[in-house]
């Protein structure tokens, strides 16, 4: 056996004793330690009574909140890196983003794509796999990919020449994307024709569809759901306006025309730019379970003002709100996701607990990985992150290793 298996085994074996903590388990922050051995959240009360061990490692947390690691299910790009259209130096892309994302407390992402010519799709979707997170960055989930059988009447910053119908329905989708091995999510209209299909062969296959970039009404949306789709992407950007009549896909958080069992989640923007305040109270008093706080982050998030690139567009930068170059039409956020929380908290007067879940069980939940991510409850991943009462970043956990901290005074033992 190597050296280097050796290290590991024992290492795996550390018990890690996080205390002086308030704790975010079953939707409240309770006084509690967090303990953690081989990368997972493990009940003490084994370690005690069936093995008689002392923790290894204690770490002192001095009162700061420890919450699960937030995961961003919508992502185009940051740091200068778009997914979409940096395609020969993509893995170099998304190392660079997964290892920006951690000072902002997210363990978890989907990079997303944006409407874009298939051999795009074939060239960048098999380079972004499924990667467990560590100290290189947030662990890769599996792409979003938005587009492109969107509307073209909604079309916001996608390009609409590279926009395409079902027309050989599912076959049409695999032609287009290529391999799908490395897909978790899919963003489409609803309203297109063959659109049913296709939902229920991604669902049936392991992919969460999610409907957007639409002119869908309220009907087809319910549609949609009752094929498998279980998402709405940016809730109340590149849709039909709620309308009293007809509450388009917005009327999705309300219906009862859907299977009892059909939890619909949806996106949320809440970086004081795409969604006013008043909205995000509307969604969250109308539907909190659904609502997943997401940064739709572009290549200019952490850059100065300026020109830059999401996929096949050039956008601009102006007083803090990114824009299609030439235009007043919004194109992503520059927000990153502990931004967002802090102020939908701010907007939405909701608990710092609940804040904290639509950024981590909420996002979990919608794609199917609950027992092991968005949760602190034994046997899940130990990934999580320290704030302080302001939800600021303090530190952030990955399998149980430190990642980023703001101050190495911050522990006093790493």
């Amino acid at each position: 056996m190597s050296s280097s298996t050796v290290a590991l085994s024992e290492t795996d074996k550390k018990l890690t004793q996080f205390r002086n903590c308030r704790v975010l388990r079953n939707h409240r922050l309770v006084e509690d330690d967090v303990w953690v051995r081989g990368g997972k959240i493990i009940d003490p009360e084994k370690v005690f009574f069936d093995e008689k061990l002392q923790a290894d490692v204690q770490i002192d947390c001095h009162g700061c909140i420890v919450a699960p690691g937030f995961i961003d299910l919508q992502i185009n790009g940051g740091y200068g890196v778009d997914f979409s259209f940096d395609v020969e130096t993509v893995e170099q892309g998304v190392l660079k983003v997964a290892k920006g994302l951690i000072a902002h407390g997210v363990t978890s992402f989907c990079p997303t794509l944006v409407t874009s010519p298939p051999e795009t799709y074939h060239a960048v979707l098999p380079r972004i796999r499924r990667t467990a997170g560590g100290r290189h960055g947030a662990t890769v989930l599996g792409c979003h990919v938005e587009g492109p059988f969107i509307n073209t009447n909604k079309k916001g910053a996608h390009p609409p020449e590279c926009i395409k119908e079902f027309d050989q329905g599912i076959a049409t989708v695999r032609e287009v994307y290529g391999s799908m091995d490395n897909v978790q999510i899919i963003t489409l209209a609803p309203e297109k024709a063959g659109a049913s299909e296709v939902i229920q062969e991604l669902s049936n296959n392991g992919i969460t569809v999610s409907v957007g970039h639409s002119m869908a009404n309220l009907s087809d949306g319910e549609i949609a759901v009752r094929h498998g789709a279980r998402l709405i992407t940016h809730l109340f950007n590149a849709m039909l306006p709620f309308h009293h009549r007809d509450p388009g896909l917005v009327g999705l958080l309300t219906t009862d025309n859907i299977p009892p069992d059909a939890l619909v989640y949806f996106g949320i923007i809440s970086d004081g730019v795409h969604t006013h305040p008043a909205a995000l109270r509307i969604a969250y008093k109308t539907h909190p379970s659904g609502l997943i706080l997401v940064t739709d982050a572009i290549s200019a998030m952490g850059l100065a003002e300026g020109r830059h690139r999401i996929g096949q567009m050039e956008i601009e930068i102006r007083s803090g709100r990114a824009y299609v170059a030439g235009t007043n039409t919004l194109c992503g956020s520059i927000a990153p996701m502990d931004e967002c929380i802090r102020f939908f908290k701010k907007a939405s007067n909701c608990s710092i607990e609940y804040a904290l879940e639509a950024a981590s069980l909420h996002p979990a939940r919608c794609i199917g990985i609950e027992k092991r991510k968005g949760t602190l409850d034994f046997g899940a991943d130990a990934d999580f992150v320290l704030l302080d009462d302001e939800l600021n970043v303090q530190s952030t956990w990955i399998a149980g290793e430190c990642v980023y901290q703001t101050n190495a005074d911050v522990l006093n033992a790493l």
